[in-house]
This record gives C-alpha cells, structure tokens and sequence, in this order.
C-alpha cells in the first residue's frame, strides 16, 4: 500500500494559485514582481561581480555579503519560475517531484540566509572587539568551511522531512494556496497522519531559526559592550555604523518570517490575500533591498558600482 501511495504521489499533479479574485489582472500584476525581481538579480549579481574583481574587497565581511546575495538568489529564482508561469497563464500545473525539488530549494536557502546572517554577526563581533586577530581568526579556509557548513546544515535538515512526501497520499483537493511550493501548504493536503512532519518542522525552525537570532542576538550584546568602552563618541559611532547594514539585513529577513508564521497560526481563517501578500514580503523583499542597502551604507560597494557605472573622467570627479 505505502508503495501504490508513493506512486500515486510521485505522478501527482498540483495546481498553483496566482492572486485569488484577480485573475483577470494577472499580466498586469506581473509587471511589479518583473521588476522586482530583476532588480533583486541585477543587485546581487553587481555585488558578487565587485567583491571578485576588486582585490580591496577579498576580506571576510565581503566574502559573506557575497554568500548573503548567493542565497538571496537561491531562495528568489525557483520562486519566480512558477510564480511568472501562473501569473502569464503559461500553466497552474506543477509535478509532484518537480514541487518537491522546489521546496526544497526554497526552504534550503531560507534557512541558509539565516545561518549566514549569523556569520556576519559574528564578523562583526570579531572585528570590533578584537580588531588585531580579525585577519588570523576569520581566514578564507574557514570562511568557506562556514559557507559549506551553513549549506549542508540547511540542506541535510529538510531530508526527513520531503523524504516523507511521496508516501503520503493527496485524496483531496490538489489546489495549493501560493503560486510556488511550500511544505507546510502541501503537507495540509494529505491524507494520512502528517503529525511527524508537523513537529519536526516546528522543531526545524526553533531549533535553526532560534539558534541562529540567539546567536546574532548575543553577538550584539558583547558588540555594544565593547563599543561602549570606546572614549570618543565618534569612534563609537563609526564602530556601530559598521554594524548598520547586517542589522538591517536581520530585520528584513526576520521580520516578515514572522509576521508570516503569525498569520499561519492565528489567524488561518483571514483573507488568502493576506497569506499571499506576507509570503511574497518574505521571499521578494530580501534579495531586493539587501543589494541596496549595502550599496548605500558601504562605501567600498558604492565605489565599485559607481566604478562600473561611470565613465572614467566623471568617476574621477566623483570618487
């Protein structure tokens, strides 16, 4: 029988939903997102181009900037693809193993930003209570053991979880509630005892998610400790004006997570426009702003997209 239901999973056919109630307007809501999207790659794509050619910019807290616009994008493309097919009426129509594999790349990655936000905490702690070790400490060996650690942490946690999903069988409506896949909206559809994937999902995010704001969180506080020991005002506020864009980057990250996990638990009943939106907030609005606000609070940034921009007589007025 578990094998009849795997099969019947696996050759299961699932419907996407574009925005309920305008579906007349569809092309023309496409346009915004269009946009968005493309600024969110074209961002991410100038900052990874300028911390590879610009050698100033070969130190730790560049190197994870480029890991955040890496899993910006990782976590934005797959949500795209579907979300355009639907809102262009190419097809609502999405394979079970190609939902899967969407799934997972989306919830991989948003697990990942998080464990990367954390090491750019932890860059930032480095480099401003023991400026002098920064450079021995954070060396490329371990920067890149941390964004391998982060990926597989990520990756090899959501394994128990899909690896349940073709054998639960879907003997109800085949209609999910966003334009992408997500596991907590398939996983309402089965029928069958889904009380494991429930906990271990729950046990999933606090325990990586919590683990993670924990750790940023305690971070800031030996921060600000050490930042307030600093005698001039004005190194103090150069010390945390280092620290502006990471924090930023935390609050759009966490934020709409958790108005998202507010409006799943309390409030199911509401509008499906308001799940939609916040879920759009929560995959769309980091890989956008990320890009333009590290390109507006750091200056080495701004020099090397004004150095890409410019012409070399007004970049030298301007610089």
């Amino acid at each position: 029988m578990a094998t009849l239901n795997s099969s019947n999973s696996l050759s299961s056919t699932f419907y996407l939903t574009g925005i309920p109630g305008y579906e007349e307007f569809h092309h023309w809501i496409s346009i915004p997102f269009c946009l968005l999207f493309l600024a969110g790659i074209m961002g991410n794509c100038t900052i990874l181009h300028i911390v590879r050619t610009n050698p100033r910019l070969h130190e730790p807290m560049y190197y994870f900037l480029a890991m955040l616009s890496l899993t910006d994008m990782g976590m934005s493309m797959p949500t795209m693809i579907s979300l355009f097919r639907v809102l262009w009426s190419i097809s609502r129509e999405i394979q079970f193993n190609i939902c899967v594999v969407q799934m997972f790349f989306i919830h991989t990655f948003s697990f990942t930003e998080s464990s990367v936000l954390l090491a750019m905490a932890l860059d930032r702690y480095v480099a401003i209570c023991h400026p002098l070790q920064y450079a021995t400490i954070l060396t490329p060996r371990l920067i890149t053991k941390i964004g391998i650690a982060a990926l597989l942490r990520s990756g090899f946690a959501m394994i128990p979880l899909l690896s349940r999903l073709p054998f639960f069988p879907f003997c109800r409506s085949h209609k999910l509630s966003h334009s992408y896949c997500l596991h907590q909206d398939m996983i309402r559809l089965a029928c069958a005892d889904t009380k494991f994937n429930v906990i271990y999902g729950l046990v999933l995010i606090t325990v990586l998610w919590g683990m993670d704001s924990l750790g940023i969180f305690v971070s800031y506080v030996f921060i600000l400790n050490s930042v307030l020991r600093i005698s001039s005002r004005a190194g103090r506020f150069k010390a945390l004006n280092t620290c502006a864009s990471h924090i930023c980057a935390v609050l759009i990250l966490y934020v709409p997570m958790i108005g998202l996990s507010i409006v799943h638990r309390f409030a199911k009943h509401s509008s499906p426009l308001i799940h939609i939106f916040m879920a759009h907030i929560y995959l769309l609005v980091p890989p956008v702003l990320n890009p333009i606000i590290y390109s507006v609070k750091t200056k080495q940034i701004r020099e090397g997209i004004l150095h890409l921009l410019l012409p070399p007589k007004i970049r030298s007025t301007v610089l």
